[in-house]
């Protein structure tokens, strides 16, 4: 079987937030475009991940297995990928 392809993009998460919701597509000060979430859960132990993976996959209705974290696994700033045929929720 062949893998799907991949599309990566960036994510700023907020832990401790007073409330799970994807705040929307921000910029950098270098103009790169990221995901703002903010999750209500701790940093510790890989909660804020799971709550973002959760909130990511029930907000866009996709198996959470199909969100994968590439890099920043315990930065707020962090790299996701989704396979290419979900490529249309980064424009949500």
């Amino acid at each position: 079987m062949v893998d799907e392809p991949r599309i990566r993009f960036a994510v700023k998460i907020t832990p401790k937030a007073s409330q799970n919701a994807i705040i929307g597509w921000k910029e950098d000060a270098d103009g790169q475009p990221y995901l703002k979430v903010s999750v209500t859960t701790v940093p510790e132990k890989g909660k804020a991940n799971e709550a973002l993976i959760a909130l990511l996959a029930k907000n866009w209705k996709i198996p959470k297995s199909d969100i994968a974290i590439e890099k920043g696994d315990t930065d707020r700033h962090k790299t996701l990928s989704i396979p290419k045929s979900y490529q249309s929720y980064l424009s949500e």
